[in-house]
Formats: structure tokens, sequence, C-alpha cells
């Protein structure tokens, strides 16, 4: 990826975060819960419209954190889209609970909430919707099926920060809601994620569980004396120097998400005589949503036309990856998760979606990758 004329992602420096950091280090704590966290969750919880949000070391961690607030059990079920990342499984998996893969819809690669209505069992806890490159699942639906049958309903919005769904920006349209600042997301912090709730009951809960199972929050809030081990958690903070470089990011969040829906329009322009050709499929935006410019990617013919798309862009210096190897079918899925159904749009799917170079910072490079792009596809028709 070093010697890439232009790589998938680079991260970027967009205003004041090496000055917070140095205000970070000035302020003299460099432990987690500092300054820099409240004002990143105070600036979270804004932008999300959640009732509260806590900073964590990943995604991962906040997912393993909504795990513990979904309460789950040895033997409960969890349904999720076989098409998203691990870290959505292992933290059901974790709590000795079953992932249960259903499939997703054709056109916007989210869960498909009739196939998870129709894997509901009497073990069935939680249904975590993963907002697929950045764009909303079917919430309404969804929360209409969790309500019916008391599940819990959580958001697994690694890649959806910005994006909105009815007017309601994601991070509040379930019961809790979950984010990542990786690198290659946009918001940055190397690593980072937070946990955002929209049920005032589950958030003392989850302060506990974040701070190694222990009341500390409430105990620097002067609402008791001590503190000391009151339930089962972890350490899920992340270092103020992380928190600091986020909040940096944070304060340029508007000029991100224009900057990044600005290069996703022009991917979408560019390709779409070849959608019409039948060369390629584009992204669909679903009904009431608005997505964040996360991710664009392109639909190919089959498993072997993107192969050699993703062979012929790296030989040209640029970098296509494919994504997700389906969950359903990966051997920790199988051992630990089964499937509701065969899944064949998952499977489909996964054999053709291709990404495009996607980050702040590409600018005209843009153009590159896009005549690099439609000169193979026209070469190869």
């Amino acid at each position: 990826m070093g010697t890439a004329k232009i790589p998938f992602n680079k991260p970027s420096m967009i205003g004041g975060e090496l000055a917070h950091i140095q205000e970070a280090l000035e302020y003299g704590q460099l432990s987690g819960d500092g300054r820099f966290t409240h004002l990143c969750n105070a600036q979270i919880a804004e932008k999300t419209g959640a009732d509260a949000a806590l900073l964590t070391h990943s995604c991962t961690a906040a997912l393993e954190m909504a795990a513990l607030l979904c309460d789950l059990q040895p033997g409960d079920e969890v349904i999720m889209p076989s098409f998203t990342f691990v870290s959505t499984a292992n933290a059901v998996a974790l709590r000795g609970a079953v992932p249960v893969f259903v499939d997703i819809d054709p056109e916007t690669l989210n869960i498909d909430p009739e196939k998870a209505a129709a894997a509901i069992s009497t073990r069935t806890r939680a249904i975590f919707a993963v907002h697929y490159a950045g764009f909303p699942a079917d919430m309404d639906r969804l929360a209409e099926i969790a309500r019916a049958h008391n599940l819990v309903l959580v958001e697994d919005a690694a890649q959806a920060f910005g994006s909105t769904y009815k007017g309601c920006p994601a991070g509040s349209l379930g019961d809790m809601a979950t984010f990542s600042f990786h690198e290659t997301k946009n918001i940055i912090s190397g690593e980072g994620g937070a946990l955002t709730l929209t049920r005032p009951d589950l958030v003392e809960r989850a302060e506990i569980i974040r701070e190694k199972g222990t009341n500390r929050s409430r105990f620097l809030r002067g609402q008791v004396d001590k503190y000391t081990w009151v339930d089962i958690g972890s350490s899920f903070l992340p270092g103020e120097l992380i928190a600091a470089f986020l909040y940096g990011q944070l304060e340029q969040s508007d000029s991100i998400l224009k900057t990044r829906l600005a290069l996703y329009d022009r991917y979408c322009e560019a390709f779409t005589d070849l959608e019409a050709a039948g060369r390629v499929t584009l992204p669909k935006t679903p009904p009431d949503t608005t997505g964040n410019g996360h991710m664009f990617y392109l639909l190919m013919r089959d498993l072997d036309d993107r192969d050699a798309f993703i062979s012929g862009m790296r030989e040209a210096g640029i970098i296509t990856p494919f994504h997700y190897v389906p969950l359903h079918s990966a051997p920790a899925g199988l051992r630990y998760g089964r499937s509701a159904g065969d899944l064949p749009v998952t499977n489909d799917i996964s054999a053709r979606l291709v990404r495009l170079p996607m980050f702040f910072a590409l600018g005209s490079s843009i153009e590159t990758v896009i005549e690099t792009a439609r000169s193979w596809l026209q070469r190869n028709p």
C-alpha cells in the first residue's frame, strides 16, 4: 500500500488536532475520561441526537458494551446481517450468545427487515442493524419488529456518523448505537469509537461497564463517597491523546461531510453511463436517508470480473479492495453462529463488490481513479 500511487485510504489532519494534543499534555492528564473525552462525549451526543455518548477505544469496544447492556446470556440469540465486520458478531459470541445471520436487501445492502422478522425465535434478545456504507437501515420497520417481540435494537453505525434517517441522525434511531473513529472512517482518531444511548435507564450501567465494572463516574460526580466494583465490565476508555485528536476532527465534521459527499457525487456522475450500459451497478440511496460519503463501491458482473478489476487497478497503482467475507461462511461464523436461510443476496453481493479510494484528501486524484477505472471497464466490456 505504501508504494501505491493512490491508496484506498489516507488519514488526514483537518484542523486543531495537534494543538489539542498539546493542550492535553499541558493539562496533565493522559489517562481516559479527562477534559477532551468529556468534550467529545458532548459533541457526539449533540451531533447524533442521543441522550448520552460515551467515548471508547474502538467501535469493537462499543459493540461489546452494547452486548453487555443487552444482558445476553449463554444460548441467547442476536439477529444481524452476515454482511458486516467480525466485531458485530464477536461482541455477541463473547457473551456465549449466538449470532443469527440473515440476508441483506439487494438494493441497500442493509439487513432485510423481513428476513430478520422471520429469524426470531424464543431465544432472540436483540437485533443488531448495520448501516452499510453509511446509509441507515430501515429503522422504522426494525423498530416495529423489535417492539412486537420485546427485543433490544442496536445500531451498528460504525460507518454512519453524520448520516440521517427520516431527518434523524444515525445514533438516535435505536436503543443504542456504536460508532467507529478508525482511520478508515470519516471522523478519525487512529483507533476509537463511541457508544450512544437513547434510553436513559441504560446510561448509568453503561458508565459502570465502561469503567471496569466500577461506579467511578458516580464517585467523581460526588454521588457516592467511594467507588468500588459493582458489575462486570472492562477497560473500554481511550487515552486523552486519542480524545484530543478526535475533538479536532469533530470540530471539522461539517467540512469533512461536505468534502466526502462531493467526492461521492463525483464518482456517481462518472459511472452513471456505464451503469446505464449494464457494465456496473452503482450504490443506491435508500428511501428517506441521507448518506455521509463514507464509501463508494461498484458492483461488478461476477467474482472473476471483480478480481480482474482489482488486479488491473493495482497494476496502475490504485488500491481498490473488496469488502467482507460473509460471516455465515467464515470458520468462526460456522462455529459460533448460525444462518437463517441460504443468504443468496449476501453471497452474490460479497463476490461482486469493489470499493474505490475515498478519503478527505483525495482531491483531484479522484479524476485519476475515475479515468483509470473507466479505461479498464471500457477495455473489458
